[in-house]
Formats: C-alpha cells, sequence, structure tokens
C-alpha cells in the first residue's frame, strides 16, 4: 500500500492526523520427539493499524490487507468506528522525538540466513545428546524457536520509524524415571547467536536438573531460609511485571499506588527495563505510538522510582511517556534484575538450614497483584550449613510480593533470561513461609 495515498486520501475525508504501524513477523518452529521431528513449521504474518483523528475522537483500523484498492473501505470502516466511540480522552498521535537509539545486536543478519536443515540438525543433536547422557531418560522433546519481527511506523506529523529484530528459544523438556520415582525438567537458551547454543552446556543441565530431583519429598512446614534460583526468579517477577504499568495503577489494580519515590525492596533491589537489550526479541527504538523509548530503573536500590506509561497514562499523570505503549497497552520490553557480585556458591555459604528453590508453578494464577499477596507450588533442595542435600517437592511458599522484595539479602552474578522472558540473577531472600509435610 503506498502510504502517502492512504494519508492523501484521509484528509480529504476530514481526518487531521493519521497513524500507520505495520508489523510483519517470520515464524519457525521445530520440535523433535524421540529423535524424531514432528513439528516444522513456518509462517508468516503481517498487520496495519491504522489510527486517525476524526472529529475529535481516534478512531482505527487493522487489516491485513495492504493494497490501495482497499483504502477506501478503510476509511469508511474508520469513519464508523469514530461515531461509535464515547472515550473522553483527547486523542494523540505523536510528532515524535529529538533521538532515536540506534539499536544494536539485536537482528543478526547470519543468524537469519543460516539454512533451516542446519537448524533442524542442531535440535537432533540435542535430543540425542539428552538420551546418551543417562540411562534413566526415557522421554526427550526438544525444541527450537525462531522469530524474526519487523516493525514500521509513519504519520502524517512527518515521523518515519522502523526496527528489525531476531531470535530463538533452542531447549529441550525431558522426563527421567528411576525404580521408585519420575520427574521432569525443563531448560532452555535465548539467543540471535549460533555459538550461544551450548549443546553439551545445555543438555548436561537440563539431564542434571532431572535426575538430581529423583526421591523429592516435602519437607515439614515452617519458615526457611530461601535461595530462589535466576529463572525461578523470573518467572516469580513476571507474575508482578502488570504492578508497574501506570494504567493499571490508575485503575486501583496495582499494589504500587501512591507509592512512588518510597522504598518497596532492599538496597539489593535495581530492576530496570531496558529496551535496548542485545539479543532480546523484545527490545525496541521506539513503541507502538511512536515515542522514543528509554532505558529506565524502575526500582532503584529499593527505592520505586517510575510507573511505565504510554502517551494516555503520561498526560493523565502531567509526566512524559517512558515509552512503554504497545499493542494499544502498557507493558516493559525487557525487565531485567541487576545483578550483583557473589556467585550462586558464595548464597550457598550463608545458609545453615533453607531451601534451594528450582522452579515455580502457577505463578500467573497464584498471584494478585492488588494485594502482592502469592502462594505459589515450588520444587527445589534442602541446603544444610552451605550444601546442597535432598530434592524437595509438594511445598508451596507464600508471602508477599513488597515484603519480599524488601528481604532480599544478596544477589548472585549469574544472569538468565526466563521462558517468560525476563533477565535475573538467583536471588537470597530471608525467611518465607513454605507449606509441605
Amino acid at each position: 500500500m503506498n502510504i502517502d495515498t492512504l494519508f492523501l486520501e484521509t484528509k480529504k475525508q476530514g481526518f487531521t492526523d493519521v497513524q500507520v504501524f505495520i508489523s510483519g513477523n517470520k515464524d519457525l518452529s521445530i520440535e523433535v520427539f524421540e529423535g524424531e521431528l514432528e513439528k516444522y513449521e513456518i509462517a508468516e504474518s503481517s498487520s496495519m493499524n491504522i489510527k486517525g483523528v476524526y472529529q475529535g475522537k481516534m478512531a482505527s483500523y487493522i487489516t491485513e490487507v495492504f493494497d490501495d484498492a482497499s483504502i477506501p473501505e478503510i476509511i469508511e470502516k474508520m469513519i464508523q468506528n469514530a461515531g461509535a466511540i464515547d472515550s473522553p480522552d483527547e486523542p494523540i498521535i505523536y510528532a515524535g522525538d529529538a533521538h532515536y537509539v540506534q539499536l544494536e545486536g539485536v537482528y543478526n543478519k547470519a543468524f537469519a540466513e543460516i539454512d533451516v536443515l542446519d537448524k533442524i540438525d542442531l535440535v537432533k543433536k540435542l535430543d540425542a545428546r539428552v538420551h546418551q547422557l543417562d540411562p534413566r531418560v526415557k522421554v526427550v522433546e526438544s525444541f527450537y524457536s525462531e522469530s524474526t519481527r519487523n516493525v514500521t511506523l509513519h504519520n502524517t506529523k512527518g515521523l518515519k520509524l522502523n526496527d528489525q529484530t531476531n531470535g530463538a528459544m533452542f531447549g529441550a523438556q525431558v522426563i527421567v524415571k528411576d525404580d521408585s520415582d519420575q520427574r521432569t525438567a525443563f531448560d532452555l537458551i535465548i539467543s540471535n547467536e549460533l555459538a550461544d547454543f551450548d549443546i553439551d552446556t545445555l543438555s548436561q543441565d537440563i539431564v542434571t536438573q532431572a535426575t538430581q530431583a529423583l526421591g523429592a519429598k516435602a519437607v515439614p512446614s515452617n519458615d526457611y531460609d530461601i535461595i530462589f534460583k535466576n529463572d525461578a526468579f523470573g518467572t516469580f517477577l513476571s507474575a508482578f511485571q502488570g504492578v508497574f504499568s501506570a494504567d493499571n495503577v490508575q485503575k486501583g489494580m496495582s499494589l504500587l499506588k501512591g507509592r512512588l519515590d518510597t522504598v518497596i525492596g532492599s538496597e539489593h533491589v535495581t530492576l530496570v527495563d531496558d529496551p535496548f537489550m542485545k539479543k532480546g526479541t523484545s527490545s525496541r527504538s521506539f513503541d507502538d505510538e511512536g515515542v522514543a523509548t528509554r532505558y529506565k530503573e524502575l526500582i532503584s536500590q529499593g527505592t520505586l522510582k517510575t510507573y511505565l506509561h504510554n502517551l494516555l497514562t503520561a498526560r493523565k499523570d502531567k509526566v512524559s511517556s517512558t515509552g512503554n505503549g504497545f499493542s494499544g497497552a502498557v507493558a516493559p520490553t525487557n525487565l531485567s534484575l541487576l545483578p550483583g557480585e557473589a556467585t550462586l556458591n558464595d548464597l550457598f555459604q550463608t545458609i545453615q538450614d533453607g531451601l534451594y528453590i528450582t522452579e515455580v508453578q502457577g505463578a500467573h494464577s497464584g498471584a494478585n497483584p492488588i494485594s502482592g499477596d502469592f502462594s505459589l507450588q515450588a520444587s527445589g533442595f534442602v541446603i544444610e550449613n552451605g550444601t546442597l542435600r535432598q530434592p524437595v517437592a509438594l511445598i508451596t511458599v507464600s508471602g508477599n510480593f513488597v515484603t519480599l522484595l524488601q528481604d532480599v539479602k544478596q544477589v548472585a552474578n549469574d544472569v538468565k533470561t526466563s521462558y517468560f522472558g525476563i533477565t535475573s540473577p538467583s536471588v537470597r531472600v530471608g525467611k518465607m513461609s513454605v507449606s509441605g509435610l
């Protein structure tokens, strides 16, 4: 579609300003089950989100048809849409910022050009290697999920922006069995560099996680000193990422309402939103409204410094947008808890009687973003005198989000990005309530 033609025709029909946001995705999905290629899919999709100000109202239309012949129908639908809107909010088409950061390390052309057959072979090698490591490995499902995304924004105020990213998740899930027990384990690597997909390390980590968990049992209910494994804490943070949205705050759906510039965590807690993170498929130089993104500390050494804003929430709070307007909502790009200097083993040495939580489940159903209370199923290992002991399962850890952040005692240096896209190191907290035997 000729965007200039669309802009010209909308102006003729009485639109004052118009914005076009185009998103194109190419996805590759490979799954190998028990050595056999079970799934191989390539999918391409694209959509155009058109917004325009018509008689003081924001009209919008989403289409997957990009030809000039569809322009009259698009304009007609947008006018109809405007007539049905009763929002009192003044519409905004953004004029742009003086500077946009040039993203680095988020699109790897060489990675995109690797032959698909080589990627299938990579997954099969991971599958085979996992099987080879231990006879107790009974079932393996390996996967590779790659995404390339291109986003473009043009508007009648002269703004023209484009971002392109690519990356993949590479990992496996296993089931191991012995004479008396059965356990599962899952792990992955997220990157857009083939060299990062270390089959030997990944397969060993997965098998070790699973086999060490054999024979896991619940511990007596009590309060225990806790260390969260890096990706387990990332999963936990993902359940509460919505509390930083100014939209949720303004609607009374966040426990952080009214807490700006107050202490909500310990001095060890610095949580950032990094839209420029290398190898991050969510990295962006601009949001869906055309606002320049920026690196920001949501929590700085325990103090809540900002909410995340789009143009509308920023206007309501009389502040500037933080560049977090995505898909009509407010959302982070790449949330990351900054690491400390200690190793994971250093954290273990501080615990005489506690638990190392390696996995939490039900994080998105067992967490309340308004009260901050959570109750999550968990598994891991007993820690005695700084050493990992017997595996633990069938337990529930309970607490409150803010209380937990305030009780962070130490943060390790072993950062990892979880399946949910949150980057975190391992974290030692104070005593938490654990329900078990």
